[in-house]
């Protein structure tokens, strides 16, 4: 007779390159749809997402003054990463979402395929979208895209990891850090993927990964004065709303990224212009020489 007691894991918050539990100490019970208890996982507070805004702004600078080449490299190893655990990555989606076998391994396939995908965009999506500017005088005159700093990004409940990816990707790769707000409902993905992160080349702090509440962080969200950007895939209006209010204090960019569950598989997912909602748009002038 098997006497050991059941011991339940523990998922932490991911912030500046570490597993840490809530200052609060708060955690949630996991459960399967069927009402399973799974694991827990930590309740984020404002004290936790004040904690990963200064671990994004920490890890800002560096990532982006990295080559657009380097960026690339660095989220294509996150590919392989992922790639190397997506059994375990497909048995989380299994037990946390009661998806088939068949449909949890799809997930994580698309999810791979997102990251490869816009892996190859960060050294091109500055030539597509800048531009050479023809002016009445002796110069030359360029207007090149730039990451605008700290994004916030709230991931929808379902899929829980091909959405989570589809959002982020195309925040760091121009060089932003993130803060992700993973599913409410579906949170042990998230997690999972953040393991997966932190045991690639990128560098602690570009992706910094809370759970919990949204209704708990939103607020801290919408006021705080060092996030430049929010990127709001969680299809909640009313978040998305008290967003909005609060962003206007320090004009935060606001981007709205509502996708049906099976539109996160699609094309619709991987469209290069939402590079463009948290860049900014440099212009320099150069004289031209005799």
């Amino acid at each position: 007779m098997n006497t050991n007691l059941e011991v339940h894991k523990t998922y932490k918050l991911y912030i500046g390159g570490n597993f840490v539990r809530s200052e609060s100490g708060r955690y949630l019970p996991a459960q399967s749809p069927a009402g399973e208890h799974l694991d827990n996982y930590c309740h984020a507070s404002r004290k936790d997402f004040r904690d990963a805004v200064v671990a994004a702004r920490g890890a800002f600078d560096g990532w982006a003054k990295k080559t657009a080449y380097l960026r690339g490299q660095i989220l294509y190893r996150a590919a392989e990463m992922l790639q190397n655990r997506a059994t375990e990555l497909t048995n989380e989606i299994v037990r946390s979402t009661s998806a088939t076998q068949s449909k949890a391994r799809t997930e994580v396939n698309a999810a791979i395929d997102r990251l490869v995908y816009y892996a190859g965009w960060t050294d091109k999506y500055s030539q597509v979208f800048g531009a050479v500017n023809p002016v009445a005088s002796s110069h030359f005159n360029f207007t090149t895209p730039e990451p605008t700093g700290v994004v916030v990004v709230l991931g929808p409940d379902e899929p829980s990891l091909v959405s989570l990816v589809s959002l982020m990707a195309p925040v760091i790769l121009s060089g932003n850090a993130a803060i992700v707000v993973a599913s409410e409902k579906y949170p042990l993905p998230a997690i999972t993927f953040a393991e997966i992160l932190a045991t690639s080349d990128l560098p602690g702090g570009v992706v910094n990964v809370l759970t919990g509440k949204r209704a708990d962080l939103v607020s801290h969200i919408a006021s705080h004065m060092d996030v430049n950007a929010i990127v709001d895939g969680c299809g909640v209006a009313e978040i998305g709303t008290a967003l909005q209010a609060g962003s206007a204090k320090n004009l935060k960019r606001y981007a709205a990224n509502n996708l049906a569950p099976v539109d996160w598989f699609s094309a619709k997912a991987e469209d290069p212009y939402k590079i463009l909602e948290t860049t900014e748009f440099k212009t320099a002038w150069h004289p031209i020489g005799l």
